[in-house]
């Protein structure tokens, strides 16, 4: 692989912080690094490989040289800027959901679909972080067995809502435990020990349909992905008072009947993917143990009592990393 002059853009949020870390985890070979915020960021040093790089304001006119760009910096950001890099010449691998649902836009997960990401037209886009989670434990049953629905409920991580969300949790956590009323700002209503059925935390997360836009998210970018609009999927999404990590209740019902030690097989096997499953000895998927890990990992595999083709299962992974940063990462790597 040649080296690259990289650009990320919201280098300065949680996830552009993360991708930062990815890239030199990976020891990708970047030849440049340029980092991309708004004007409230000018001049911070983030480091990077041992040096610190100095952050300059996203402009229209910031991706001249540059070979790819890492944007995580919202959808209306990534309207503005992504057309102007591409413009550029400049490879766009896009986190928000600006370009998802694009019929121009690949939609991509290295482990699922890498072959999408070569009809690129300037701009690529990052699945939402639960989707991503769960179509790399989804392609492998998919391949052996053809899924026909999917029943997932979410139980999302607040650092999903960035970094001021969880300055929220922690507040409100530290204000219930003297006793005292949390303040929300962020969220509509306290997320310190509390569940809340909606993602995102505006008023305008809901739908027509009575879905919230988050679960519209999982059910469309899944049969982007898998490149099959025959797949059934309904989606259920829910904000928990965890720091990191997205967890997944998900019912899988296939054509081809799997027994649960079948799919634990299929799935050992899977890039990307690590089984965990030994209920009597208390080993299954953790969002504490997934914080800081790559994989994406799966337990609490058993068949569907109430259906004669189907599994129930349990995925977690670190939403800021798979779910964004090393996703992205990985896309460019492909690039």
């Amino acid at each position: 692989m040649s080296a690259k002059v990289i650009a990320v853009a919201g280098a300065t949020g949680v996830v552009g912080r993360q991708m930062l870390r990815v890239l030199e985890d990976r020891d990708f070979p970047v030849k440049e690094l340029k980092l991309l915020a708004s004007e409230r960021s000018k001049g911070m040093r983030l480091p990077f490989r041992g040096e610190e790089v100095e952050v300059e304001v996203l402009a229209e006119d910031s991706f001249k040289g540059i070979d790819i760009a890492l944007f995580s910096a919202g959808g209306g950001t990534s309207k503005k800027f992504a057309p102007c890099a591409a413009a550029d010449g400049c490879v766009v691998v896009d986190n928000s959901s600006a370009w998802r649902m694009d019929p121009e836009v690949p939609l991509v997960v290295p482990e699922v679909n890498p072959g999408d990401a070569a009809r690129h037209k300037g701009i690529i886009a990052n699945p939402n972080c639960s989707t991503i989670q769960m179509v790399v434990v989804l392609k492998p049953l998919h391949d052996a067995a053809t899924i026909k629905r999917v029943v997932v409920s979410t139980y999302q991580a607040v650092s999903g809502a960035g970094r001021d969300a969880l300055v929220e949790l922690e507040a409100q956590t530290r204000a219930v435990l003297a006793g005292e009323a949390p303040v929300c700002e962020i969220f509509p209503h306290p997320i310190a020990f509390n569940c809340l059925p909606q993602i995102p935390q505006s008023g305008e997360a809901f739908m027509g349909n009575g879905y919230s836009t988050e679960e519209m998210k999982m059910v469309n970018e899944t049969k982007k992905i898998l490149g099959d609009d025959r797949v059934r999927v309904t989606a259920t999404t829910v904000r928990v008072p965890v720091h990191t990590s997205h967890s997944e209740a998900v019912n899988v019902e296939t054509e081809k009947k799997l027994t649960a030690d079948q799919a634990r097989e299929i799935l050992a096997a899977a890039p990307g993917v690590v089984v965990q499953d030994d209920p009597a000895g208390y080993v299954y998927p953790l969002a504490t143990e997934a914080v800081g890990k790559y994989d994406t990992f799966v337990g609490r595999i058993r068949e569907d009592l109430s259906h004669p083709s189907a599994l129930d299962m349990w995925v977690v992974s670190d939403n800021l990393l798979k779910g964004a940063a090393l996703n992205a990462v990985q896309i460019a790597e492909l690039l």
